[in-house]
């Protein structure tokens, strides 16, 4: 087998699973018991969120644990906007993960919040003359990922959040996908929120984090023994997060040579799929997009068929989001980006991960024209 579905999740680091083991066993506490086992599950959990403070070069008391990604993305949009809100109106894009657009859709639902989407261009790319026409005197918060989930187009994230602080607003960025690859230094980026997801890093599942600058009032989503200082109740998941502290710092310290490697890895993998299968069309930002991300199109055919084609030649991808996975909707991120809906159902991604060999790739380039070719055949 070949896994290249490493944006649906990655393997779990052995450096991380060797670090939460004792949380399972002996180091059983809950830090919020006033005993000794608990207390060194506390110190353990407050040691956990200075290493992932560092990470992200903020203060740990900024860092908030959460289940995930979803959970992240939910506590920055709805408990920013509903803590001290400077009006009823939010700004985000229709290339959104589903955690961010049904976060807004409850708050224009249940709330009275007016949700401006911003266009983005056939790459997938937001144009900041865009934000700055889109944000009014009401407007509450920006909600724009760092990186897209599907094709891998990478935001101007630093002049985004610029524009929004150009009248006070908060910017809330969505960067699970881009945590695992580029720059997590929230003072350089200029967000006030940022979400992320442990098993994108090599941490396991049910570990996310979430960065909310101090001075942000926020409406907890969970309400109860007020734990993460009241942001979000119930007993912190200490394993996980010391599993995710470990997979985060790694992730740093290798992040610009695995970059590196696996952009120049993934730029072969493309430029040999495009010459050798005719009908496939790169999707996303052909340059500013994340080093792993390789996603296409083959019009003519269908993408599920590619998919169960390419399983049985043992390759792993998929055709976009997990979270979407089974529904018969064409992708709304390739939507968005002018793509007509019969092709966007012909969508496939492939996400190499640090640990992707060249040989690997190459296969995997072998495979798809052959499963394209396959499909072709039969007029899927």
């Amino acid at each position: 087998m070949i896994y290249l579905d490493n944006a649906a999740t990655t393997p779990v680091r052995r450096e991380a699973l060797e670090a939460l083991w004792p949380h399972f066993g002996p180091n059983f506490g809950n830090p919020s018991s006033h005993h000794e086992v608990g207390e060194a599950a506390a110190a353990t959990l407050l040691e956990a969120r200075r290493s992932v403070a560092r990470s992200l070069h903020c203060r740990p008391g900024e860092v908030t644990f959460t289940s995930g990604g979803t959970e992240s993305d939910n506590l920055a949009i709805k408990g920013i906007s509903l803590g001290a809100p400077r009006g009823r109106h939010i700004v985000t894009t229709p290339i959104e993960h589903e955690a961010v657009l049904e976060s807004c859709d409850y708050l224009r639902r249940l709330h009275g919040f007016e949700i401006t989407l911003l266009p983005v261009d056939a790459n997938g790319r937001v144009d900041p003359a865009a934000l700055a026409r889109a944000l009014r005197p009401d407007t509450t918060l920006v909600s724009v990922h760092y990186a897209n989930n599907e094709v891998g187009t990478v935001q101007p994230l630093v002049e985004l959040a610029a524009i929004a602080h150009t009248i006070g607003v908060p910017f809330h960025t969505d960067a699970v996908q881009a945590g695992g690859w580029l720059d997590l230094d929230v003072s350089t980026l200029g967000v006030d929120a940022l979400s992320l997801s442990g098993h994108k890093l090599g941490a396991p599942p049910g570990i996310g984090a979430v960065f909310l600058r101090g001075r942000l009032p926020i409406e907890p989503l969970l309400h109860g023994g007020g734990q993460e200082r009241g942001k979000r109740s119930g007993t912190e998941n200490v394993a996980g997060a010391v599993a995710l502290a470990v997979a985060l710092r790694l992730t740093a310290e290798e992040r610009a040579d695995a970059a590196m490697r696996t952009s120049l890895l993934r730029d072969q993998f493309v430029t040999t799929i495009l010459r050798e299968t005719p009908t496939a069309r790169l999707t996303g930002h052909p340059t500013e997009r994340l080093p792993g991300t390789a996603s296409f199109v083959f019009p003519g055919t269908s993408g599920e068929a590619v998919l169960l084609e390419l399983e049985q030649r043992g390759i792993v991808c998929s055709s976009g989001s997990a979270c979407a996975a089974g529904s018969s909707e064409p992708s709304h991120v390739l939507t968005a980006m002018g793509w007509p809906a019969d092709v966007a159902q012909t969508a496939v991604r492939f996400t190499l991960g640090a640990g992707t060999t060249a040989a690997e790739a190459t296969e995997a380039a072998a495979s798809v024209r052959a499963a394209v070719a396959a499909v072709a055949s039969l007029g899927a």
